[in-house]
């Protein structure tokens, strides 16, 4: 494909770049680069390690990043919580490339195991060799705590006529909520709404399609009921007993909720 052979010259002219720099120990790639899953609508997904802290520093981080090819616009990763994140825009060719800034010792704290594309005295590989990558699982207990009390507010929302405002709560709801449960109970990582669309079974996309609404109030109750729907089957196929379900709140919810749609 014309797009791999785009993304392969990239990290080829990045790797030549950094293989004389006594500061890098190694440089990964993750994402759709793993398992050869790169498309024409791919990213890249860049790891760099190096022997002393980088992540955090953007003037060190755009030194690198500059370094790479024709950087059009950069930023640093703070709204994720990833401050040792530069999130890239290059142009010739246009592409859109994320370079996470790691020491050797946090390069084995991951959620993933990445294609090694540079790796100084075999040191990356040993570390993925003597740690275990895990991605995080959206905790059950603290989903079931707020997911009522979500629901109500945003028939707040929808009774004040602030649709806008209900549209955004739909859409956190997918993010957070079922998407993540989809994905596990299809066995995937919880990657929020990544890849559902290929992930998971086809009447399972049409049921989280049900809870999409346009700008007009009774759209928007349709698609909340939804919402509960989707999330009670997800959680009795998927929660343990250890889970205490918020029974009261979702009653009086419901209740509420029957009372004005």
């Amino acid at each position: 494909m014309e797009k791999q052979t785009t993304f392969q010259q990239f990290a080829d002219r990045v790797v030549d770049l950094l293989s004389a720099d006594d500061v890098v120990v190694g440089l990964a790639a993750g994402g759709s680069w793993i398992g050869g899953q790169l498309d024409e609508y791919s990213d890249i997904d860049f790891v760099l390690v190096t022997r002393e802290a980088i992540g955090g520093n953007k003037e060190m981080m755009m030194g690198y990043a500059e370094r790479f090819g024709h950087l059009l616009n950069a930023f640093t990763g703070e709204h994720l919580g990833e401050p040792r994140l530069l999130i890239c825009l290059y142009d010739a060719p246009l592409l859109h490339v994320d370079i996470k800034f790691v020491t050797l010792e946090e390069f084995g704290q991951r959620v993933e195991d990445p294609v090694l594309l540079l790796d100084k005295g075999g040191r990356l590989q040993e570390v993925l060799e003597q740690t275990t990558a895990h991605f995080p699982h959206p905790a059950y207990q603290w989903i079931e705590d707020r997911f009522w009390i979500w629901i109500h507010y945003t028939l707040l929302k929808v009774g004040r006529g602030e649709y806008f405002e209900a549209l955004e709560s739909l859409g956190y709801m997918r993010n957070v909520v079922l998407g993540p449960l989809m994905h596990i109970k299809n066995g995937n990582e919880p990657r929020r709404l990544r890849r559902v669309e290929t992930l998971c079974r086809a009447e399972e996309i049409a049921g989280l399609q049900a809870t999409l609404a346009g700008y007009d109030r009774e759209e928007i109750y349709a698609a909340l009921r939804q919402v509960v729907k989707l999330y009670r089957q997800l959680r009795e196929e998927i929660y343990g007993a250890e889970v205490e379900l918020r029974r009261a709140s979702e009653e009086r919810v419901i209740a509420y909720f029957d009372s004005i749609d």
